[in-house]
């Protein structure tokens, strides 16, 4: 596929040495920090977790490519209800997610219950939480092999 000058990505970064600094990638408000980056695959969405137990799913094609140093697009509205983003993934309908809380809860559960809504928005419950308890940690897995007979 030809380089589109006009979109952004890993062409605009020139290789450099192993001393060098980097480029900046995009800037950031006060207050802002980044939390995580993933690589999507085709048929793949954007799945955002927070800290009290929020979260959605959004289509790539809602984020429009912005210019290294830029400020980049919003993904979620964060707000006291949801509380901070915890982790971002890259997901499908057939993936499986951990979520692990700050009191030692553990979550399993799939996705194919969390439809993909828009890029602004709070997001839905993921898991419900004990007062006083947030996410503190989210990943994809594997899922369970049903024909996994083994017992050890």
């Amino acid at each position: 596929m030809p380089h589109d000058p006009t979109s952004s990505s890993e062409h605009d970064v020139r290789a450099m040495g192993r001393t060098a600094r980097g480029v900046k990638g995009m800037t950031l408000a006060e207050g802002d920090e980044v939390v995580s980056m993933v690589t999507i695959e085709p048929g793949e969405s954007v799945l955002t977790v927070c800290e009290n137990g929020y979260g959605k799913r959004t289509a790539i094609e809602e984020y429009r490519k912005t210019h290294r140093g830029g400020k980049g697009v919003i993904n979620i509205r964060t707000t006291e209800r949801n509380g901070r983003v915890v982790g971002l993934l890259s997901v499908t309908d057939d993936d499986e997610l951990m979520m692990i809380t700050a009191k030692g809860i553990m979550l399993r559960t799939g996705l194919e219950a969390v439809r993909e809504i828009g890029r602004g928005t709070q997001g839905v419950r993921l898991i419900r939480l004990d007062r006083g308890d947030t996410v503190v940690a989210v990943e994809k897995i594997a899922p369970e092999d049903s024909n996994d007979d083994s017992t050890g």
